[in-house]
């Protein structure tokens, strides 16, 4: 008789390569393992042969890299989603696509159950149960950390469990930072990080980046362009939104752009400290903003705002996979129609400073803004509030006359 399923949501590190003989030891299961791919590049290198050596019997290794571009960090640059001020979402954004595809393996190869090896103390666990129960609610959750037949409570009890079972890994005793590594960031946790009072060691820490004070002493001048909120260029070049990405990291890295050290708060309740490497989205954020305040009106820009922050909220919450979701970003949508134009910038020792903005659906008028008199504005209009608040709309109602108009004679 076959035995049941289960999908392991596998990383190759110690906590997910100690659950496979756990899983068949515990629950009898076959054990089918799935790497998501989300842009971790190197770390992916020989899983085929540990999953089986570890005694899976299959391993899927999933690149959902695009998808996760576009279907998930586009439309949080659009929204400016960002969690508590400072965290883009790096991991965040990234559960539900890995929940999405582990679901597919799993009705692939009729599963009956899905395991991760998230702790109890993280929010990763939400956002992988959240996400497979919203796509798959039949299917059995198992998470090992929360399960009473886990008793391995330290990296040695998880290496002396594997070497008890056959597997003899060279897992390293000693702790490292814990990290999450995708296209769009890498995270670092532990050691001394875990102290607030402490400064990061960042010789020891940083992977994507240089810090500001080793970055060039010369600025180097970016120009991208996008179309309706969509990054489509980088200094000229046209590239899927995957690959804009990939380079705004090596330029960010470079220029010591978008290192964070954070206190957050954690679903769970408890506050975790951080360093977050996010350069090339540091760097798309803050473009997309400047051509948003070209093309954006005041009042929409305002709701846009409480919009993004409650998205970001929600996301970071694994609620991605949700009907409160589907409206914030159909919202956020809505808004981009006009954002579209070209927006220059320069990097400099960690700092993106404004360059120049242009779009033809720009709100902005120089007569209007003029300090001296233009022939468009009527300084007796701002006798009457209902003329003044009127005017973004007649500004924005003549823009989309002169486009139609330009439209008309190509």
């Amino acid at each position: 008789m076959a035995k049941d399923k289960v999908v392991l949501a596998y990383s190759g590190g110690l906590d997910t390569t100690a659950i496979i003989p756990w899983l068949k030891e515990n629950y009898g299961y076959e054990v089918i393992c799935c790497c998501v791919d989300c842009g971790q590049g190197e770390e992916l290198d020989g899983l085929e042969e540990r999953a089986r050596y570890c005694g899976a019997s299959k391993l899927y290794i999933e690149d959902i890299t695009d998808s996760f571009a576009e279907d998930y960090i586009i439309p949080c640059v659009m929204a400016d989603a960002v969690y508590e001020n400072k965290y883009l979402l790096g991991t965040s954004m990234a559960r539900p696509g890995i929940a999405k595809k582990l679901v597919e393996i799993a009705r692939k190869e009729d599963a009956v159950a899905i395991c991760h090896g998230a702790t109890g103390k993280g929010n990763d666990q939400i956002r992988f149960e959240l996400s497979i129960k919203a796509l798959a609610p039949d299917i059995e959750i198992i998470a090992p950390w929360r399960d009473d037949k886990w008793t391995l409570e330290s990296r040695q009890d998880e290496i002396d469990y594997c070497k008890a079972h056959g597997i003899d890994l060279p897992f390293d005793v000693d702790e490292s930072y814990s990290r999450d590594r995708n296209l769009w960031h890498i995270s670092h946790e532990g050691l001394e990080l875990e102290d607030p009072s402490l400064e990061p060691d960042y010789k020891h820490l940083l992977v994507l980046s240089k810090t500001p004070q080793e970055a060039p002493d010369e600025a180097e001048e970016v120009t991208m362009t996008f179309e309706a909120g969509v990054p489509t260029s980088v200094n000229g070049r046209q590239m899927k939104a995957a690959d804009i990405i990939r380079e705004l990291n090596r330029l960010g890295g470079k220029h010591g752009i978008g290192i964070i050290d954070i206190v957050e708060n954690r679903v769970v309740g408890m506050k975790s400290r951080g360093v977050y490497e996010t350069p090339g989205g540091t760097i798309l954020m803050e473009a997309h903003r400047q051509l948003e305040e070209l093309c954006i009106d005041r009042a929409t820009m305002e709701e846009k705002k409480n919009i993004g922050n409650k998205l970001a909220q929600v996301v970071y919450e694994g609620k991605w996979f949700t009907p409160l979701s589907e409206a914030l970003r159909a919202f956020v949508l809505s808004t981009q129609t006009y954002v579209t134009g070209q927006v220059k910038f320069r990097l400099y020792k960690g700092n993106i400073i404004k360059a120049g903005t242009t779009s033809p659906y720009s709100l902005y008028s120089e007569s209007l803004a003029s300090f001296t008199t233009g022939d468009q504005y009527d300084h007796h209009d701002a006798q009457g509030f209902i003329t003044l608040f009127g005017l973004p709309l007649k500004v924005r109602a003549q823009m989309l006359e002169h486009v139609e108009k330009k439209a008309k004679f190509r």
